[in-house]
């Protein structure tokens, strides 16, 4: 089976994400990346319609709402829901995602946390029941 691709970079989400004492460095922005690998028939396309590809649309939705759904105090718990999220999609054969916040130190800098997620880990998830 041969497989495309789907990538959004630099999502900026709008959340909170861990506990800060005085003089910590609270980051400004989080960011997402996220590549869905697919298979490939779902870009080669023989007509333009929609309904011959993937539509990513309602999961940004949906990540976006995960995001801003309560504080979370670690970026790996946002990132297994998203995967969660994507789970749902029998469409997406792997994955790739990635949350990094920043600043870090001084007005620079990032700090993430990037995991890959293979089609074993996604169908196990698909036969679990989601985690709180």
């Amino acid at each position: 089976m041969s497989l495309a691709s789907i990538e959004l970079r630099d999502l900026k989400l709008q959340t909170q994400i861990g506990t800060y004492g005085p003089g910590a460095i609270i980051p400004e922005q989080h960011l997402l990346d996220l590549t869905l690998w697919i298979d490939a028939k779902l870009v080669l396309i023989s007509k333009d319609m929609m309904q011959n590809v993937f539509d990513y649309d309602p999961l940004i939705i949906e990540i976006n709402r995960l995001a801003e759904d309560c504080h979370y105090e670690t970026q790996e718990r946002l990132m297994t829901r998203i995967t969660e999220a994507c789970a749902k999609y029998s469409e997406i054969k792997a994955m790739d995602i990635g949350l990094r916040k920043l600043p870090v130190y001084a007005g620079s800098g990032s700090l993430g946390v990037r995991l890959s997620v293979d089609s074993l880990t996604l169908n196990n998830l698909r036969s679990s029941s989601p985690s709180e």
